[in-house]
């Protein structure tokens, strides 16, 4: 009986309902391509899902998080404490890039010549990537209207609102505290409402994983698995020493915080979206022991701030490119490269596609590397979009923790508690709430 139990359980646990989605799509789209690649809109669908949510999920947090607060300038501080992290371990991530870029130089070999590229591949990305230049993305932050970011879900306009809205919220005292218990309970509504389009997660990563094997092909990414091999290596070495480094110094482990965020991790690799795990990651940093406001300020600021892993890809890539068309540069060229990078790299978000218009943007302000290259690499930027959001959530996580941890704002009996994994707790809360469920 309890081996069935046990058995029974399992197949309720989400992260295996989305590894076993996975796992299909990704035979799907090997053995039956055309069905695969017509299996998009799931993946679409979820992902879309998810954006519904994410604008409510970010207001509420943050505004509930601001008004709770009694003293304002400690909004202004976390808000210091955590730009002040992104920059330093976004920047570190860049060099780190880099740096093995030239060890490794995967690009070395394929001599090809410039003028050979068809650079209409990447028009569109050119393009978009001039509009997200450092001007158009501070006259993005502004919205047209106060309830405009959260009809269109642009994620810092979102939390340009919500701060505004909350310290506005927490300055008229006792006059807001019916506002701010009405919020408290919606976002009760709200976080259950994560829960249950949470459900469809499977659905969206089947579909998503057959699309694109069913598209690209495993045998597309073979003359490049050496590009792809290094990224993923750098980026796991990122996370496991440096960001392991850091979590180490502010009393927790880093291999924990991996395994109690397997839920969002997984749900990431199917989708290759880190916005897709944005609401229940927010959820679950608060149960580790950081207060909401810390939550409501870093993860959302992080998802356009704290991209570890796209800024890895960025340097990695571009040196990749310049090594495959047999363009040397120099010290100095890419010291430029670094800094150009760390401008365009903020601001992006954490979506597919984002990190490649992200190059595109750098590489089309430095004249040494031809932004034709980037058809080289387009096949394969799918694949390599799993890896950039997978390590871009694992840093935001980090993150939320040691702000918090700064910020005297961490209970770190409870962040034991839930990274340590009180297993007899954490089974029965999930009988709990999955009987509730179905009921």
């Amino acid at each position: 009986m309890s081996n069935h139990l046990k058995k029974k359980s399992l197949y309720k646990i989400l992260y295996v309902q989305v590894i076993v989605a996975i796992l299909f799509g990704i035979t799907l789209g090997h053995f039956y391509p055309d069905i695969g690649e017509s299996l998009r809109p799931l993946g679409d669908a979820f992902i879309k899902i998810v954006k519904m949510i994410i604008a409510p999920v970010i207001f509420l947090t943050v505004v509930t998080g601001i008004a709770s607060m009694n003293n304002m300038k400690a909004v202004g501080r976390v808000v210091g404490k955590a730009m002040t992290y992104f920059l330093t371990f976004s920047t570190l991530a860049l060099v780190i890039g880099l740096i093995v870029a030239n060890i490794i130089r995967p690009g070395d070999g394929l001599n090809i010549l410039p003028a050979s590229l068809d650079s209409s591949k990447v028009i569109g990305y050119v393009e978009k990537a001039h509009e997200s230049s450092i001007v158009g993305f501070l006259m993005d932050i502004i919205p047209d209207t106060v309830v405009s970011p959260l009809v269109n879900g642009n994620i810092l306009q979102v939390l340009f609102i919500s701060i505004i809205f909350g310290l506005a919220l927490a300055s008229i005292g006792k006059k807001g505290e019916p506002i701010l218990l009405f919020f408290q309970n919606l976002s009760e509504v709200v976080f259950k409402m994560v829960s249950m389009l949470m459900k469809l997660s499977p659905i969206g990563a089947f579909g998503a994983m057959a699309f694109t094997i069913g598209k690209y092909g495993i045998s597309s990414i073979g003359n490049l698995i050496t590009l792809i091999a290094t990224f993923y290596i750098t980026s796991l070495l990122f996370v496991l020493i440096v960001l392991g480094a850091v979590a180490k110094y502010n009393g927790f482990s880093i291999i924990r915080l991996i395994k109690y965020i397997k839920d969002e991790l997984w749900l990431v690799l199917g989708t290759s979206s880190s916005e897709a795990a944005l609401p229940s990651l927010m959820s679950k940093m608060e149960n580790a022991g950081c207060e909401k406001s810390v939550v409501g300020l870093v993860i959302p600021t992080g998802y356009s701030f704290n991209l570890d892993g796209t800024n890895i890809y960025m340097t990695m890539a571009a040196l990749f490119i310049a090594q495959a068309t047999n363009i040397n540069l120099s010290i100095a060229e890419q010291i430029s490269l670094l800094l150009i990078a760390m401008i365009s790299s903020k601001g992006a978000a954490g979506v597919t596609g984002a990190g490649f218009i992200t190059l595109a943007a750098t590489l089309s302000v430095v004249p040494s590397v031809p932004v034709a290259g980037m058809a080289l690499i387009l096949g394969i930027d799918r694949f390599m979009s799993e890896c950039r959001a997978l390590t871009n959530l694992v840093g935001n996580a980090c993150a939320s923790i040691v702000v918090a941890r700064w910020e005297n704002a961490l209970d770190k009996e409870k962040m034991h508690l839930a990274l340590n994994g009180d297993m007899q707790n954490s089974i029965q809360k999930n009988s709990v709430a999955q009987e509730r469920l179905d009921v």
